[in-house]
C-alpha cells in the first residue's frame, strides 16, 4: 500500500508518496489519442507543470504588472490591483498570524462570492492554513459535520444571503458565543473552533471583525508571512472541498498547491486567456469552478476576474458581460439557459465575449450551439472533471471542429492520463463504454480524515474510479454518457439515462430534463422523466410517449413522466436525481 494512504494530509508529500500519483509509465508518450485500439489517453508532457505555491503565483503576477486589474465586485463597486490584492492578502495572512492561527491550522469559509472570500483564499495559502470551502447552502446538521470532521479552528462567515442566515445558525450550534472572548470559544457541539471571523459592519458577540483583521498586523506579523511562504512546498495541503454527499456523508477532499495551480493554469490555457482578458465569474467560489478554474486561472495569465454579485442571477450577470466588456464567461448549463432566456438578454452588449468554459454538468447539444450563435462564444469549450481532480481532466480546444466542441468533452489535459475500463479493472477498446478513471498531478491527496473512503476511490496505482461513465473515441474525445450508479436495469436491460435525455431534448418543446429510475414489482426498475417545458409550450404525458415511439427501443420509453417548474439542482447546477427518485416514489407510492 503506497505510504500516501497513511500519511498526515496537513503535511507535504514526499517524493515516496508521489509514487502512487505519478503521472505516466516510463515511456509513455503524451498525443491525446489512444493506442492499440484502447480507451487509453495520456496528455501531452509540455509545458512543464508550475512548481510554485499560491502565494508564489500571486507574487509572480503582482510583480508582472502590478497596476493591472486584477478583480471587480460588480454589486459593491470595488476593484483591486494585482498589486492591491497582493498587499491586502499579505496584511490579511499577518493578522490571521496575530490571532494565533498556524501552518496546517484549517479556518473555514462560509460565504458567497464576495471580496472577503477572494482575500481569505490568498492569505490563508501565504501561510500554509488550510482552507475549508463550506457550501454556502448547507444547514445546521452539515455546517456541524463539516467543522468537526477537518477539526476547523477558524470560521469566516457571512452574515447572510437571501434566505440562508449563517450567524444565526452558527449560534445556534454554539450558543457560547454569546460569553465569549472573541478567539477564545469553547463550545461543546464545536470542539475544536476556537475564532470566529463575521463579515459585515456590525459586531456580534465573541466575534471578530473581517475587515478588523488586516489592521491587527504588525511589523513582526509580516516578517513571519514571509518566513512561513518561503518555508511552503508545491505538494502542500491548502484546500479541503466536500463533495455533495449525496450517497452517505459528504467527503472532505483535500488538494495541494500545485493541485490547483496548474488545472487553473491548464484549463485557461485551452480557453487562450491572456492578460488583456476579462473573466466574467458567476459561478460559486466555493466550488473548484470559481476558485481554481477562475481565480487560479486568472492569475496565471494575469487576466481580470469580474464578479457579478454575490449568487447567480441571470440579469446581473448580463449587466456585468455589458458594463465590463467582458471577454469570457463560465457557467453550468442552467446558468445559460437562464442568460438565454432572459427579457434584457436582447439589449446586452456581448460584442466582446469569444470565450469561456461550460461545465459542472452535462451540455445540451442545442444550448451550446445557441451559445455560440447568440452569445457570440464562437471560442466556448466544454471541460470535465471532478472535484477529486482538482478539477478538470478534458476540456474542449477553441478550435476544435463544432460537431466535438457540442457532443463530447474534449480532450485530455496535459500531464494527466485516463482510461476506461470494465467492472473488473481491465481497459476497453476504443468506443465501448465504461467507468472512467483519472491519474497524473491532479489527483487529490485523499479524503480527510476517511482512509476507508480513499481506499475505494484511489486505487494503489494512483487510478482515480470517477464513477462516471464514458466513451473514448479513435481521436481521444470522451463523451460522458451517465453515472455507473445511475444506470437502471429494466427487464435485464440496461439502459444510460443520459441517452434517453439526449433524445429527448430533441423535442423543442422540452427545454431541460432528467431520466432516472424507479422501482417497479414486475421489471425491476422503469423509465421516470422529469420535464422542464419552454415557455409557452404544452405536452403531456401521452405526447411524451408518443414522441418517442418508434425512434428508441421500447424500454427505454419512459413509462412516468412528471412536468415541473424546475429541477432540484445542488448549488452547482447539478441535477440532484436521488431527490427527484425519492419524490416520485412517494408519489407514486400515494397514487399521485
Amino acid at each position: 500500500m503506497p505510504t500516501e494512504w497513511t500519511v498526515d494530509l496537513s503535511k507535504p508529500i514526499t517524493s515516496l508518496d508521489r509514487t502512487a500519483a505519478s503521472v505516466r509509465k516510463t515511456g509513455e508518450v503524451g498525443d491525446q489519442t489512444p493506442r492499440d485500439g484502447q480507451s487509453h489517453v495520456v496528455g501531452a508532457l509540455t509545458p512543464p507543470l508550475l512548481d510554485l505555491t499560491i502565494g508564489n503565483l500571486l507574487a509572480k503576477t503582482a510583480r508582472q504588472d502590478p497596476s493591472a486589474t486584477a478583480v471587480v465586485f460588480c454589486d459593491s463597486g470595488l476593484r483591486w490591483s494585482y498589486g492591491e490584492l497582493k498587499e491586502k492578502s499579505r496584511q490579511l495572512a499577518a493578522g490571521l498570524l496575530s490571532l494565533g492561527f498556524e501552518k496546517g491550522d484549517r479556518i473555514g469559509i462560509w460565504s458567497t462570492n464576495r471580496a472577503e472570500w477572494l482575500l481569505t483564499q490568498f492569505a490563508t495559502a501565504e501561510i500554509g492554513l488550510i482552507m475549508v470551502n463550506i457550501n454556502p447552502a448547507y444547514r445546521l446538521a452539515e455546517l456541524e459535520y463539516a467543522l468537526n470532521k477537518v477539526g476547523c479552528k477558524g470560521l469566516i462567515l457571512a452574515e447572510s444571503f437571501k434566505t440562508s442566515h449563517y450567524l444565526e445558525m452558527l449560534q445556534a450550534l454554539a450558543p457560547e458565543l454569546d460569553l465569549a472572548e472573541p478567539g477564545k470559544l469553547k463550545a461543546e457541539k464545536l470542539p475544536h473552533l476556537r475564532t470566529v471571523i463575521r463579515m459585515g459592519a456590525e459586531t456580534s458577540p465573541g466575534m471578530f471583525n473581517f475587515w478588523d483583521i488586516e489592521g491587527m498586523c504588525g511589523p513582526a506579523s509580516l516578517r513571519m508571512v514571509d518566513d512561513i511562504g518561503a518555508s511552503l512546498a508545491p505538494d502542500d495541503s491548502i484546500n479541503i472541498q466536500f463533495t455533495s454527499g449525496t450517497t452517505g456523508a459528504p467527503k472532505g477532499a483535500t488538494l495541494t498547491h500545485r493541485n490547483i495551480v496548474n488545472n487553473g493554469r491548464f484549463v485557461t490555457d485551452a480557453i487562450r486567456l491572456t492578460a488583456e482578458d476579462r473573466l466574467c465569474i458567476p459561478v460559486p467560489l466555493y466550488h473548484c469552478f470559481g476558485m481554481v478554474m477562475g481565480t487560479l486561472g486568472c492569475m496565471t495569465k494575469g487576466a481580470t476576474m469580474v464578479f457579478p454579485g454575490e449568487g447567480f442571477d441571470p440579469g446581473e450577470t448580463l449587466k456585468a458581460l455589458n458594463n465590463e466588456q467582458c471577454t469570457g464567461l463560465y457557467g453550468v448549463p442552467t446558468m445559460f439557459v437562464a442568460i438565454l432566456a432572459h427579457p434584457s438578454f436582447e439589449e446586452a452588449d456581448l460584442s466582446a465575449l469569444r470565450t469561456g468554459i461550460m461545465a459542472g454538468a452535462p451540455c445540451p447539444i442545442e444550448t451550446m450551439k445557441q451559445v455560440i450563435k447568440d452569445m457570440n462564444m464562437s471560442e466556448i469549450t466544454i471541460a470535465y472533471g471532478m472535484t477529486e481532480t482538482s478539477p478538470v481532466s478534458f476540456q474542449s480546444a477553441t478550435d476544435d471542429p463544432i460537431e466535438k466542441r457540442v457532443s463530447t468533452v474534449g480532450r485530455i489535459q496535459p500531464h494527466v492520463q485516463c482510461k476506461v475500463v470494465d467492472t473488473n479493472g481491465n481497459i476497453l477498446p476504443v468506443g465501448e463504454r465504461g467507468e472512467l478513471c483519472t491519474r497524473g498531478y491532479s489527483v487529490m491527496r485523499g479524503y480527510w480524515d476517511d482512509l476507508d473512503r480513499t481506499k475505494e476511490a484511489v486505487d494503489t496505482d494512483g487510478w482515480m474510479h470517477t464513477g462516471d461513465l464514458a466513451i473514448i473515441d479513435a481521436e481521444g474525445y470522451c463523451n460522458i454518457v451517465g453515472r455507473v450508479k445511475d444506470m437502471l436495469i429494466r427487464g435485464g436491460e440496461n439502459i444510460y439515462p443520459r441517452e434517453v435525455e439526449e433524445f429527448l431534448l430533441q423535442n423543442q418543446s422540452i427545454q431541460q430534463v432528467q431520466v432516472f429510475g424507479v422501482p417497479d414489482v414486475k421489471l425491476g426498475e422503469v423509465v421516470c422523466a422529469w420535464i422542464v417545458l419552454r415557455d409557452g409550450k404544452s405536452e403531456t404525458e401521452d405526447t411524451i410517449r408518443e414522441f418517442c415511439q418508434g425512434q428508441i427501443a421500447h424500454y427505454k420509453i419512459p413509462r412516468h413522466v412528471r412536468f415541473v417548474d424546475e429541477l432540484p439542482m445542488t448549488v452547482t447546477g447539478k441535477p440532484q436525481k436521488f431527490v427527484m427518485r425519492d419524490q416520485m416514489i412517494e408519489m407514486l407510492a400515494a397514487g399521485q
